[in-house]
């Protein structure tokens, strides 16, 4: 009996884990909407830049495919965060979109239509291969490698931040859900024993305090506000 309520304990642990991510990624979802508003309220993209919204766009279909029973059993709440992830990514690129000059409008539609060819190349890849742990190493190496081009994104920030010596551009809210979301994941994949999980979240845990850390010894100096709200970064990577 006691290996029974240690097991289901361990589960309940597990699962905590994966909803208290899902809820914090749900606030790295929303944080774009000011940007957003301002697009839509203003007619136009101005310097926006869409390209960070195509790739997370990409990298949310990559790691929702990886969360299905089909690929990785028992990892249903990595696809549900990223089928959310989704929805937003593409909401946001069709915003984008629709107010974009022509030529961003073109290159837009092409990136997208590029993002749905190469998944659609990933899950037919994955699909021809009936070997279950062979289709979820190669979807899962991909998924990974996708979570730390990812991650690493914010050191174009933390750059920033140490050039400048202000928090400006580095909003503290977001960074601790960012760091937040990342440990939560960090836990559910160690929990589930899931290195493709773990890894890459771990690796973004680490980013995320370094970033709170910034944020402590630079919010001591005095800020200056600019006169131009922070530009997206043309890159991800």
């Amino acid at each position: 009996m006691k290996s029974t309520g240690s097991s289901s304990a361990y589960s309940i642990c597990s699962e905590a884990a994966g909803v208290a991510g899902n809820i914090l990624a749900f606030a790295l979802f929303v944080s774009p909407m000011p940007t957003f508003i301002r697009i839509i309220r203003n007619r136009s993209t101005e310097q926006f830049s869409g390209m960070p919204y195509v790739y997370a766009l990409l990298n949310c279909l990559i790691c929702l495919w990886y969360g299905m029973p089909l690929v990785s059993p028992g990892i249903i709440l990595v696809a549900s965060v990223n089928s959310i992830g989704a929805v937003f990514q593409l909401t946001y690129i069709i915003i984008f979109i629709t107010y974009a000059e022509k030529a961003n409008k073109v290159k837009m539609l092409g990136l997208l239509v590029g993002v749905f060819g190469t998944f659609g190349i990933i899950l037919y890849m994955s699909m021809i291969i009936y070997d279950p742990h062979v289709r979820q190493m190669l979807v899962g190496y991909l998924s990974s490698a996708s979570l730390v081009s990812m991650f690493a994104s914010p050191l174009f920030i933390i750059n920033l931040v140490i050039r400048t010596r202000s928090v400006e551009y580095m909003p503290f809210y977001l960074s601790l859900s960012t760091f937040l979301m990342s440990l939560s994941f960090f836990a559910f994949g160690i929990l589930k024993h899931d290195a493709f999980i773990y890894v890459p979240n771990g690796i973004g845990t680490v980013l995320g305090l370094a970033q709170l850390a910034l944020y402590t010894y630079y919010s001591r100096f005095p800020q200056e506000k600019s006169r131009q709200p922070p530009l997206l970064p043309s890159s991800t990577a």
